[in-house]
């Protein structure tokens, strides 16, 4: 209502409606929240790479392992490990790596945001939440990345294993 009475005003100052621009208040807050949504959707995205490509690596890495630690395999199942023991053994390791990445990355965001924010004059504090969120997202990729070669290194045969050069 108080839109429509300014520009009614405004219309009869200057006699053309393209010579002024209202816009309420609501509506800048309306703009801003739509802006703010699609810069979080571009962001979670982001984000999603980044994890799926962090999870390849560690994909890969326990590969390279598990191909690297053949013969050690089949001494351990010819000794009489079992398939799990194998299996655990590969996932926990993978998981310690991105635990440790995770933290990592936890401190190197900590350091960063400390130092943008006295660049910036602000105060920046990373929520407990948002740090123990972040750490079980890392263990979490790393477990479930980390359980394809786990499962490989588990099924292999141990004389196989043990011809493996």
């Amino acid at each position: 209502q108080a839109k429509q009475v300014v520009s009614d005003a405004l219309y009869k100052v200057f006699s053309n409606t393209n010579a002024y621009t209202v816009i309420a208040m609501t509506e800048m807050i309306d703009m801003i929240d739509e802006l703010t949504g699609k810069l979080t959707l571009i962001l979670v995205g982001i984000a999603a790479i980044s994890l799926l490509v962090g999870g390849i690596g560690i994909m890969n890495i326990m590969l390279v392992t598990v191909t690297e630690r053949t013969r050690e395999i089949g001494i351990r199942k010819s000794l009489g490990a079992k398939r799990r023991n194998i299996l655990t053994q590969f996932v926990v390791e993978a998981g310690v790596v991105s635990a440790l990445g995770g933290v990592i990355g936890i401190v190197v965001g900590a350091v960063v945001s400390f130092f943008a924010g006295k660049l910036l004059d602000i105060t920046v504090t990373p929520s407990a939440g948002a740090v123990a969120l972040a750490f079980g997202v890392s263990v979490a990729i790393g477990l479930i990345f980390g359980y394809l070669p786990a499962s490989k290194a588990s099924k292999l045969n141990p004389i196989d294993a043990l011809r493996f050069e």
